[in-house]
């Protein structure tokens, strides 16, 4: 009944699931690609600058869109507040929000603050919420899927990371310690569930992806709030993300049954981080083996957001992309519960 609510088609604007602003951390995160490689590599600023005007273009639209949604279709906003999957993809609002607020520092400082506290307050304060209620147990193990890691540990990164940049690594120090051991403890509750339950269903899947950002989001973030000072940990992260990277390419056809839909969102942001992270490395006067894997992460980072994008436009154009997944109604109705994120 929540999916029914969330996708049913309505005049005017439409109706989106919280999970869309999982694009603008897809493309903020290509844009903060692209600055890396110009502070490594000379590549032109003003790609980055672009790809960021568009993140925070889609980032004002989907805020909108889903302030509307609290307006126009309130049930469903608390269905998916309430639903065990959807609800972890509200916090993206303000992840993403850190993000922008990264994106504006080179342009607007006071701008880049006042995104960042208010990016800021959102976060903690519905990863605390969130995180108070899965503490209260009751929990079905069917739920446990790795947008558990949206809250505590990307708004704790991103904090880091932003943070670190505006001129406080301090604070950055502390953001980074919060998404570190919230992801060594949400991994093990994670692949518990997943060596020792039934696979996911087919709709569930694409949120495998977000297994690759922990990994190389915290290696950003590390480089950002200690240059020059964590440079081993951030390598091991660096090689863990990899890992994670062949296990998911492994898994791909796998993953890949379902029809596609904004779902594949959740492998860019920790993509285009682990294109970031070696990028970082290079800029800070390291050689050796990152100097090997950045050009193939960033040549791999650029097709896999261009390539989402472009899926993304064609069913967006086909008037499909805020449909379930074609199939069953068993798959319809599980479908929605990711069918964006």
């Amino acid at each position: 009944m929540a999916g029914r609510l969330t996708m049913a088609r309505r005049p005017g604007l439409p109706i989106i699931p919280a999970s869309f602003f999982g694009i603008v951390l897809g493309l903020a995160g290509l844009g903060g690609t692209w600055r890396a490689a110009h502070q490594a590599w000379g590549l032109p600023a003003a790609v980055a600058d672009a790809i960021m005007a568009v993140a925070t273009l889609v980032w004002a639209s989907l805020l909108l869109l889903y302030a509307w949604k609290w307006i126009a279709a309130r049930e469903a906003a608390l269905a998916e507040l309430a639903h065990p999957v959807q609800c972890c993809f509200v916090g993206l609002a303000g992840v993403a929000t850190m993000l922008v607020a990264g994106g504006a520092i080179p342009h607007s400082r006071t701008a880049a603050i006042v995104l960042f506290a208010a990016g800021c307050a959102f976060t903690f304060g519905f990863a605390v919420w969130r995180t108070g209620g899965l503490w209260l147990g009751g929990r079905d193990q069917g739920g446990t899927t790795a947008v558990l890691y949206l809250p505590s540990v990307a708004g704790s990164f991103v904090a880091c990371t932003v943070g670190a940049a505006l001129g406080w690594p301090d604070w950055g120090r502390l953001a980074f310690g919060s998404g570190l051991f919230s992801w060594l403890a949400i991994e093990s509750v994670l692949l518990n569930r997943l060596l020792t339950t039934p696979g996911l269903p087919g709709a569930l899947r694409p949120t495998l992806g977000i297994q690759l950002a922990p990994p190389a989001v915290g290696a950003v973030a590390l480089l950002t709030v200690a240059p020059g000072e964590a440079d081993l940990l951030a390598e091991a992260m660096i090689g863990y993300g990899l890992l994670q990277a062949l296990v998911l390419l492994r898994l791909l056809r796998w993953i890949t049954r379902e029809p596609f839909t904004a779902s594949y969102w959740s492998f860019a942001f920790g993509a285009t981080a682990l294109a970031t992270a070696p990028l970082r490395l290079i800029a800070q006067g390291k050689g050796g083996a990152v100097e090997v894997v950045a050009p193939v992460l960033f040549v791999l980072a650029n097709l896999l957001v261009l390539g989402i994008a472009a899926g993304t436009v064609f069913r967006a154009a086909q008037r499909r992309l805020f449909a379930p997944p074609d199939g069953g109604g068993h798959a319809a109705d599980v479908g929605h519960a990711t069918d964006t994120g």
